[in-house]
C-alpha cells in the first residue's frame, strides 16, 4: 500500500483532520519563506494533539544542520525532509549530528535530475517538480524505471493520485496545495485524497 504524507499542516483543525484520516506522516514545513511555516513552539503544540500513530516530518530548505538535527533528536519529527540545495557534503554532515531518518526532495526535469536521485545517499528520495507547495506535476515518464522506492509529489490531488498510484506504485505521496482551498487545508479535500490512494489498484492487480 502506497504510503500517504499530508504535509505543510499549521492548525489544530488540521490535526484532528488527520486523526480522524490517519495518514501514515504529516509534515511541518520549518522554512521561513513559506506561507506554511510553524516554528518549533507552535509546531510542538500541534504533534502534542497528533496520535501518536502518525509519524511527523519536517521540512527544511537550506537550513544549519545543526537546526535540523536539534529538531530531530528533541523527538519533535522523525525524518528531516530537505528542499533546498543540500548536498551529499550536507548530508554527511547532518549524519555526523543524527541518525534520523532523512529525506532528499529533488526537482525533476530532465534525466539527469532522476540519477541523482537514484544515487543519494538519503535514507528516501522525494520527487517533485519545483521547491514544494507549487502545485504542478512533472513528466512522470522519467521516473518509471527508478530501481529505488520514492516519495512522489508536485500537483498531486484526488484525480491525479489515484492515476499516479495505478501507474507507478510510489513507495509514498506527499500533497500540500492538492488539498487546500484558498490557502488553507481543506478537510473534504484531505479525506477525498486519502481515499483516492487507499482505494488505488496498481495494473497488475486490474488486469
Amino acid at each position: 500500500m502506497t504510503k500517504i504524507k499530508l504535509c505543510g499542516l499549521t492548525r489544530l483543525c488540521d490535526i484532528e483532520s488527520a486523526n480522524e484520516l490517519m495518514p501514515d506522516y504529516i509534515g511541518f514545513v520549518f522554512a521561513k519563506k513559506s506561507r506554511r511555516y510553524l516554528d518549533p513552539k507552535r509546531a510542538w503544540e500541534l504533534k502534542n494533539k497528533l496520535y501518536s500513530g502518525i509519524l511527523t516530518i519536517g521540512v527544511f530548505v537550506n537550513e544549519e544542520p545543526e537546526k535540523v538535527a536539534e529538531l530531530l533528536e528533541s523527538g519533535l519529527i522523525w525524518a528531516a525532509q530537505l528542499h533546498g540545495a543540500e548536498d551529499e557534503v550536507y548530508i554527511k554532515k547532518l549524519r555526523s549530528l543524527t541518525d534520523k531518518p532523512l529525506v532528499k526532495a529533488f526537482r525533476i526535469e530532465g534525466k539527469e535530475d532522476v540519477k541523482r536521485a537514484e544515487n543519494s545517499s538519503a535514507d528516501y528520495v522525494l520527487l517533485d517538480s519545483g521547491t514544494g507547495g507549487t502545485g504542478t506535476t512533472f513528466d512522470w515518464d522519467l521516473i518509471k524505471n527508478l530501481s529505488r522506492p520514492y516519495f512522489l509529489a508536485g500537483g498531486l490531488d484526488e484525480k491525479k493520485v489515484k492515476k499516479a498510484v495505478e501507474e507507478l506504485f510510489p513507495f509514498g505521496v506527499d500533497v500540500s496545495s492538492g488539498i487546500e482551498t484558498n490557502g488553507l487545508k481543506d478537510k473534504e479535500k484531505m479525506a477525498g485524497f486519502v481515499c483516492a490512494v487507499r482505494t488505488a489498484k496498481r495494473k497488475e492487480e486490474m488486469q
